[in-house]
C-alpha cells in the first residue's frame, strides 16, 4: 500500500466483541458474552429517545448542556469537571491521545479491559502490562515499580474486567501518595453501580487530587449500549481538553436524552441492580461448590478461571446454547494459560440456570 500509515497504527490489536449467538435446534443461544443488561431500556428511557428523533435534522447539543447540568448535581461535582464521549471507552482514546506520544508509557494490569492495549498503542506510547495478583486483582506494588520517567498514565479497571474484583479504598489512597502528580491515574468505573463491598474505592472521593481521571457509563447498569454514552470526570483543565479532543457532535441527541431519561428513573434502576447482584452472588456460590476458583466478582459478570481447556469450555458452552466470553492470549512475558479463563455475564434466570448447570459439569 502506498498510503503512510502511522507505525503505531499498524498492528493494532484487535478489539473482539463478545460473540452473537446463533440458532441452537432452532431456538436462539443465551448472549452471555458482552456484559449487556439483560433488562429494556429503564422506564421513560423509549419515550424520550423516541420524541428526540423528531430532532434528528438538528445536530446534537455539542456541550450536552442538560446532562451535563443534571449529572453534575447527581455526582456532587462542579459541572466544569464533565466530559462526555461515545462511551468512555472513546473518552479513553481522547484522554491517551492528549497524553500519548511517542516514547511515553501507559501502565495497565493484565489481563484487563482489552481496548487499553488499543488505546495506548493508537496514542503513540508504549503499553506497559503488569501481570495481575494470584486472586486476580491489580498488584498495585507492582504497578508503582512499573512507572518511570517516561510513564504518562496508569489505568485502574475497578471492578477489573474481565476478573471481577474492585480495588480498595485504602490501598488505592495509599497508591496515589507514590504516583508522581505528573501521572494520570484513571479510574476506570465501568461497572461501579454493581460494587457492594463496602471497602471498595468510590472514584468521586479521590477528586481532589488533580491527576486523577474518573471514567464512568451509562452502557451498564443504566442499560443504554446500543446508545453509545459515556463520560469522565477530571480536574477542570483536563475536563476542557478531553471536551475540545472529542469528536464534534459525537454524543447524540437520543443518546443524551436517553441518559437523562435513565437518570430520573434511579429506583427502577437500583431493583435491577439489586436483583443482577443477587444473580450474581448465587452464581458466585454455585460454581465455588462446584469447585471452581472464582475470584470476588464485584460487577455484572462472574471470571472462570480456565487455563488451556479455555476453548474447549467455551465451546460446551456454545454448543449447548450459551454463549461466553473467551481470554487466552499470552502473558506480558509470554506466560500461557496463567490468566486464561471464561467471563460470564449475568442474564437472566433462565440463561444463568443453563450456563450454571453446563459449567458444573466442567472439569
Amino acid at each position: 500500500m502506498a498510503l503512510r500509515i502511522r507505525p503505531e497504527a499498524a498492528g493494532l490489536p484487535v478489539y473482539r466483541p463478545g460473540r452473537r449467538p446463533p440458532l441452537v435446534d432452532g431456538l436462539p443461544a443465551h448472549k452471555l458474552s458482552s456484559n449487556e443488561n439483560p433488562y429494556p431500556p429503564l422506564p421513560g428511557v423509549l419515550a424520550a429517545a423516541t420524541q428526540a428523533c423528531t430532532e434528528l435534522n438538528r445536530y446534537p447539543d455539542i456541550a450536552a448542556t442538560t446532562l451535563t447540568r443534571v449529572l453534575a448535581e447527581r455526582l456532587g461535582v462542579d459541572p466544569d469537571r464533565l466530559a462526555f464521549g461515545t462511551g468512555s471507552v472513546a473518552v479513553l482514546f481522547h484522554l491517551l491521545n492528549v497524553l500519548g506520544r511517542p516514547g511515553a508509557e501507559v501502565v495497565y494490569a493484565f489481563r484487563s479491559f482489552e481496548a487499553y492495549p488499543i488505546a495506548t498503542q493508537l496514542s503513540g506510547a508504549t503499553g506497559v502490562p503488569v501481570p495481575l495478583t494470584e486472586t486476580y486483582e491489580h498488584d498495585l506494588e507492582a504497578m508503582l515499580r512499573a512507572i518511570g520517567p517516561a510513564t504518562v498514565a496508569v489505568l485502574l479497571c475497578t471492578p477489573n474486567n474481565p476478573t471481577g474484583p474492585a480495588l480498595r479504598q485504602s490501598d488505592v489512597e495509599a497508591f496515589l501518595e507514590r504516583v508522581p502528580e505528573h501521572v494520570a491515574v484513571v479510574v476506570d468505573e465501568a461497572y461501579v453501580e454493581f460494587v457492594e463491598d463496602p471497602a471498595a474505592v468510590n472514584g468521586l472521593s479521590l477528586l481532589d487530587r488533580p491527576n486523577v481521571v474518573l471514567l464512568r457509563t451509562f452502557s451498564k447498569a443504566y442499560g443504554l449500549a446500543g446508545l453509545r454514552i459515556g463520560y469522565a470526570v477530571a480536574a477542570p483543565e483536563l475536563a476542557a481538553v478531553l471536551r475540545a479532543a472529542a469528536n464534534p457532535f459525537g454524543v447524540t441527541t437520543i443518546a443524551q436524552a436517553a441518559a437523562l431519561a435513565s437518570l430520573a428513573a434511579e429506583d427502577a434502576l437500583r431493583e435491577r441492580v439489586d436483583e443482577l447482584v443477587l444473580r450474581r452472588t448465587a452464581m458466585v456460590k454455585t460454581l465455588r461448590d462446584h469447585g471452581h476458583d472464582v475470584p470476588d466478582a464485584q460487577g455484572n459478570f462472574v471470571w472462570l478461571p480456565a487455563g488451556p481447556q479455555t476453548q474447549a469450555w467455551t465451546d460446551t458452552f456454545a454448543d449447548a446454547g450459551v454463549m461466553v466470553r473467551p481470554y487466552a492470549t499470552p502473558g506480558p512475558h509470554g506466560e500461557p494459560g496463567r490468566f486464561d479463563g471464561l467471563r460470564i455475564t449475568v442474564g437472566d434466570p433462565e440463561a444463568n440456570n443453563l450456563a450454571l448447570e453446563i459449567a458444573t459439569q466442567l472439569t
